[in-house]
Parts: structure tokens; sequence; C-alpha cells
């Protein structure tokens, strides 16, 4: 299958910008996330599409290059492959050095993404709930703000690349472009580290947050809370904070989708002759009328009566199998009734039990 155009991906214009092609990610990840799809077989094939067309728009450097060579452009898909060259960050890189052009900056990085996860009860998914939880995340630093110094001293620049973040070796047509192993990229170097991260930026801090879950959740699939994750690097975004939800399993119901099932058992009594019982449901009894005659395993269906699709509109069905249940223990005199039952009738009355004996006699005859 052709790969389609990655602005088309995102649906956004040439001419986005990086705020709209982050916002444009957002919100189509949440969209087509493979758990919100459990049933969709090209879900993941989707979401791997568009993660592989926010990896390229999002980079500056690589954009530019899809912008000029579309997928055939180096380290794009199917396109050249320059991994040969070790240290080679990007035929760019080779060029610029040839032609004694500056040096490429790290640029911002979002945030690392976390993931925390909760487990509900049956009916909270079924309508919906708002839970607090407390989770771990890396912050800045709140002695030296995140710059990793001692307050009162700043970062200098790194006297091997200059504060380019990059080192290059060689000369002539061969220029190799390696991270500076000095500074490893940053472009700065700290002297007198921060005594309360130890020069790393970040702390490790707890956090409360709360999640609104939606009606009809089902086991298994994600919340996104964005920007709850972890903090960006050089003025990079946050990430976000994926909520997986499991979900206990009720005393009596179970679910396929939007569909609530009950098994539900009745008396021999009860099946022979009908009548009229009480059904549970998740909010109230419902009172049905059984039909005399019912067979173990026969299923009736209560429309409405299940569970709230995730994305609004109706509800499902609550699908009822019977369980005749042949009773254990029975007294002498129970057991004189149900033997005059037997011998008052003829064999008519078991339709089942007729058809099998039928069937007997063909096998043998």
């Amino acid at each position: 299958m052709a790969k389609r155009d990655y602005y088309e991906v995102l649906g956004v214009a040439k001419s986005a910008s990086d705020a709209e092609i982050k916002s444009a990610y957002r919100n189509k990840a949440k969209e087509c996330h493979p758990d919100l799809h459990p049933n969709d077989k090209n879900a993941e094939e989707r979401f791997k599409e568009l993660n592989e067309a926010n990896e390229i728009l999002s980079d500056p450097d690589k954009r530019s290059r899809y912008d000029q060579f579309g997928f055939d452009g180096p380290n794009m898909s199917g396109g050249f492959d320059f991994s040969g060259f070790s240290g080679i960050d990007s035929i760019f890189d080779l060029f610029g050095g040839m032609m004694g052009g500056s040096q490429r900056r790290r640029g911002p990085q979002q945030g690392n993404d976390l993931r925390h996860d909760m487990t509900i009860a049956f009916d909270d998914a079924a309508f919906g709930c708002e839970r607090s939880f407390d989770f771990y995340r890396r912050e800045n630093c709140e002695t030296c703000g995140g710059t990793g110094a001692k307050p009162g001293v700043q970062p200098q620049t790194c006297p091997t690349c200059k504060g380019a973040g990059q080192v290059r070796a060689g000369g002539g047509f061969m220029v190799t472009v390696r991270t500076c192993p000095n500074c490893h990229g940053e472009g700065k170097i700290i002297k007198d580290k921060c005594g309360g991260c130890n020069g790393s930026g970040f702390m490790k801090k707890r956090r409360t947050a709360t999640v609104k879950i939606p009606a009809g959740i089902d086991n298994g699939q994600t919340i996104v809370m964005n920007g709850q994750g972890e903090p960006g690097q050089r003025g990079g975004p946050n990430g976000d904070l994926y909520i997986r939800v499991n979900i206990r399993p009720h005393k009596l119901f179970r679910r396929e989708g939007t569909t609530l099932l009950l098994d539900m058992p009745i008396t021999i009594t009860q099946a022979a002759l009908g009548a009229e019982v009480d059904i549970p449901s998740l909010r109230e009894p419902v009172r049905y009328r059984i039909p005399e005659g019912v067979q173990s395993g026969d299923e009736f269906r209560l429309k409405g009566y299940g569970i709230q699709e995730l994305r609004g509109g109706g509800k499902g069905d609550l699908l009822v199998r019977v369980r005749v249940e042949v009773p254990k223990r029975l007294n002498d005199k129970q057991k004189e009734l149900l033997r005059q039952l037997e011998d008052s009738m003829s064999g008519k009355e078991y339709e089942n039990r007729k058809s099998f004996a039928e069937k007997w006699k063909d096998i043998f005859s």
C-alpha cells in the first residue's frame, strides 16, 4: 500500500507551524489510539502511521528533508541510508562541514510520557466517574530551576564544541560529525553542580491528579492526560500521562463491548409453567415474563439495559441466558410427587428427548 503524505496524515497544511503540528498530533492520537478501538484490526497501523508522520514533521531537519525530497530523502523510509558513515547525523551535516557551514544545535525535546495503571469497579466503568491518584514524575529542580548548576552560577559554554553540541573530524570530502564527548551534546558544561539534584536539573516529585473516566470505557483502554508527563528539555513541551484502566469483575454481570451478559437460574416449575421474575440490571430490577416451556440455555434480550457507548449515543442490551436448576436433597414426599408427574406424562411433553430416542433408534435399526 502506498504511503500517505505526512501532512495529509496529520490533517495540516504544508505551511503549518510547529505548534499546529503538535496540536494536530495530540488530537489525532487521542482519536485513533488502538486501546480505544479494540475491535479495529487496522487501528494499530493507523497509529503507527500517525507517529511516523509526527516524528518527521516535528523535527525541523527531517521536515526540511521531507519537504525537499519526499520519501526519497536521506534517512526517510525507503530512501538513502547513511548509517554506514559512523557519526554522520545527516547529509546536510556532511555538506555543512565541506562548505564551512554552522553546526546544528540540539533543539527543544518533548518530555517523557508516563503511564499509570488504575483499577476501578465495574459500575464505575459503566456509568463513568472521577478518580484522584498519586504518581511520580521528574520535574525541574526547585533549587537550580533545572539548570543543574549551583544557585548563582550559570552553566558555561563548552570549550570543546564552542556551544554547538557537536564536533567534527576529518577534512576534504569526508567530514564526520559526532556528539561532543565533553558536554554530551548540551553545548554547555556545569563546573559547580547543584547540590539539590547533583547537576541533573531534575528531581523526582510525588503529584496528585484527577482524571475523568468516561462512561462505557472497557478493560485495558487508555485515557491520555496531555502535558502531565515529565518536563521537556531545552524549552520543549511536557510529555503526556497515559492512564490504563483495569476493571474489576462484577459478581453477576459480564460484558462484551456494550452488551451486558447475565446467567440467571430459574426453577423447573418456572421453566415449565412460565413465571414473572425480576431481572437484575445495573440500575434497578426489570420485571419480565418468562414464557412456559423455556429451556436451559435459552436467551432473551432487554433493549437498552446494557453499557453506554463510549463516545455517547445509545446503550447496548442486556442479554439474559436462562439456566434451569434441578433441585437437590428432595424429601420423600417431593420425590413421590415427581414420580407421579412423570407417570402422568406420555412422552410428547419432551421434544428433545423424543428426538434423541428417534435418532438412537435409527442408528441401531
